[in-house]
């Protein structure tokens, strides 16, 4: 933990399993000390999907790197009260698994907010505390088809498969709940009031998605209210990207080694374009309208961007759009990333020796705070004996006894 990180002073205490951890990732990146506190036998995360790195899956890796173990026993009522004692010293309590797993332990936001007032509560499951899903169990991909993101591959057998895809729901829950967290945190060291609240990963997905779920819903509206822009003759464009069939300005174009992404759709940017490449005829026959003309079905004007294309290389594609002023932007593939000089800049790879894999840093850049700033992700326990000495001030002695009844190991 670096004392002079923007979250340093914030302690989070966190009841977690699988991919729900990742919503105290950024905050540990940024600096809080998060305390993880596990089963027995630990978070079954360290098993989870693929890869798995010297026996640990990188999920795990990941998620957890920054934070500090203890495993306690909340079945053991010793267990609570070391779990109580630990609420005391904390500004958040997070509960990242089914709804309800603190309150059947007796640990429900009521009794917590007797045990530290001040304490924000946030409880993230995967479709939240209502709603006749609430009970479901569930993983990542479940966020995304429920909120319409994934559309079903169907061989000719009809046998499904799960599409690649962004997971959204898993990445984007905790980006609110971390926001979410911060806010309770700051009203509640003005106001000493704390509070609850709650996120379904679910929820998450859609809200990420909003400019096709808002679309579809706004086009349910008569044309004389919703339409498209201008540059469309008004004509109702497919929800988000995938009414950018049919671009032509704005396309991805083949190189002669790769591709490129041409987004000239202001005209400003197509002058620009048209004059980098000594082509003014381009733009005299195809000025278009001021904003927003992806020159949309104009099969003739493609043909003969992607003969201009295929004539040199994306890196100068790339030289010529900085130089010019043209968003052109890289088309990188899945090898090709890595060795990109933007990302080679902006994402230099936590090493894998000291965080046991190669892993991409959050991507917040703080003056005078070190990018890898976070430790290796713990052991089941690592931390037991050290946090109830630390934060607790239990004595060895004390700390035997209550391994001995079970409550911690």
């Amino acid at each position: 933990m670096i004392v002079d990180a923007p979250l340093a002073g914030v302690r989070v205490v966190e009841v977690s399993l699988l991919g729900a951890a990742s919503i105290t990732t950024s905050l540990s990146d940024l600096g809080a000390d998060v305390i993880k506190v596990e089963p027995p036998g630990g978070d079954y995360g360290r098993d989870m999907t693929w890869p798995i790195i010297e026996g640990t899956s990188l999920l795990f890796l990941h998620l957890n790197r920054g934070k500090r173990s203890v495993v306690i026993d909340l079945r053991n009522p010793a267990g609570i009260e070391v779990l109580e004692e630990l609420v005391r010293t904390a500004d958040v309590v997070v509960e990242a698994m089914r709804p309800g797993a603190l309150e059947r332990r007796g640990l429900g936001y009521e009794r917590l907010r007797e045990i530290n007032p001040k304490v924000v509560f946030m409880a993230m499951s995967g479709f939240g505390a209502t709603g006749p899903y609430r009970s479901l169990p569930s993983h990542g991909v479940a966020f995304d088809t429920w909120a319409g993101i994934v559309d079903p591959e169907v061989d000719d057998e009809g046998l499904c498969s799960i599409p690649p895809h962004v997971s959204i729901g898993l990445n984007a829950a905790p980006l609110y709940g971390a926001i979410g967290i911060l806010a309770g945190v700051i009203r509640a060291r003005a106001t000493g009031e704390g509070c609850r609240m709650e996120l379904a990963q679910s929820d998450a997905a859609v809200a990420f998605d909003w400019l096709r779920t808002e679309t579809e819903r706004a086009y349910e509206r008569p044309h004389s209210e919703v339409c498209g822009n201008a540059a469309d003759g008004f004509e109702r464009r497919a929800p988000g990207i995938a009414g950018m069939a049919g671009s032509v300005r704005y396309q991805i174009y083949a190189t002669s080694d790769g591709f490129v992404l041409l987004m000239a759709s202001e005209r400003k940017f197509w002058r620009n374009f048209c004059e980098s490449i000594c082509r003014p005829d381009l733009f005299e026959t195809h000025s278009g309208r001021v904003h927003a003309d992806h020159a949309r079905g104009d099969i003739a004007l493609q043909r003969e961007l992607a003969t201009v294309f295929r004539g040199r290389t994306s890196a100068a594609w790339l030289d010529l759009g900085v130089s010019h002023d043209i968003p052109i932007a890289p088309v990188n593939t899945k090898d090709s990333l890595a060795g990109d000089p933007q990302f080679i800049d902006r994402l230099p790879w936590l090493p894998a020796e000291h965080f046991g894999a190669d892993m991409v840093p959050q991507p917040v850049r703080i003056d005078g705070v070190p990018i890898s700033a976070s430790t290796r992700a713990p052991t089941a326990g690592q931390h037991t004996d050290e946090i109830l000495s630390e934060l607790l001030a239990h004595s060895q002695r004390r700390i035997d006894q209550l391994r001995t009844q079970g409550a911690i190991s």
